[in-house]
């Protein structure tokens, strides 16, 4: 493996997060949820990042030069978490970048990649809350690689290019933390006449104008970044960083 292109690579993403960027919200923000919510999504996180530090400490040990991939799927998920653009009725909507990792390293890694990305935005930019971590780390980092992972499979079974895999993969698994988020908020928050799903409905509605071309966007992304990383390493040095999950390396 030439680690100076995966360095040149993860330094010029480092240098995006760097460059200044207006501010408007993202995630659900630090107070907006019942403390009983902010507890049980925290709870439901747990196992997943268990398990993603088992797999990520495994992943590790089998192969030492893989951790500046792994810093540059992280740094990924984090610039583009972080471009925000403003929605409907004062919200906004964001990349996730969950589904790249999700892909390489499997979607178990990115739970504990992802809940780093998140701490980090909560602490140094008031982005999302340390109330609501477990809640954004769920629907982000849980739900978003998990559907991108299965999508990117699914796609592959069934004789499909790969380039159409990973941009169904990425595009689905955006959308897939939107809807989870929108169901979160349903659940905290139910219309007073509908009930859960007239207000999820509201909440998918706000996302929905400004997410989708967001998802296709992060989907083409996301397949450019996959393909050149790919021409960088050759299948030996694939095969001995022991990147890909089992089934996801064709």
């Amino acid at each position: 493996m030439n680690s100076k292109r995966i360095m040149m690579i993860a330094s010029i993403t480092l240098m995006l997060i760097l460059l200044p960027q207006n501010v408007f919200a993202m995630h659900i923000m630090e107070g907006f949820l019942p403390p009983a919510w902010c507890i049980s999504w925290g709870v439901l996180t747990i196992p997943f990042l268990a398990y993603g530090l088992y797999s990520l400490r495994k992943l590790t040990t089998e192969s030492s030069k893989v951790k500046l991939l792994l810093a540059m799927a992280g740094a990924f998920v984090f610039v583009l978490s972080s471009l925000k653009i403003p929605s409907v009725t004062g919200s906004c909507s964001h990349p996730t970048g969950t589904g790249l990792g999700a892909i390489l390293f499997g979607p178990a890694i990115m739970s504990v990649l992802g809940i780093i990305v998140l701490l980090f935005q909560a602490i140094l930019l008031a982005h999302g809350g340390l109330t609501t971590l477990g809640a954004n780390t769920f629907s982000m980092a849980v739900v978003g690689p998990f559907v991108a992972f299965a999508v990117y499979l699914i796609v592959l079974k069934a004789k499909g290019p790969r380039s159409l895999a990973i941009f169904l993969a990425a595009t689905l698994g955006d959308l897939a933390t939107y809807i989870t988020t929108s169901i979160q908020l349903a659940l905290a928050f139910p219309d007073p006449t509908g009930g859960i799903t007239v207000s999820a409905a509201k909440f998918l509605g706000i996302f929905a104008v400004t997410q989708i071309p967001l998802a296709i966007s992060e989907g083409i992304l996301t397949v450019i970044i996959f393909n050149a990383i790919m021409n960088y390493l050759k299948g030996d040095e694939l095969q001995s960083l022991k990147i890909f999950s089992k089934g996801a390396a064709r």
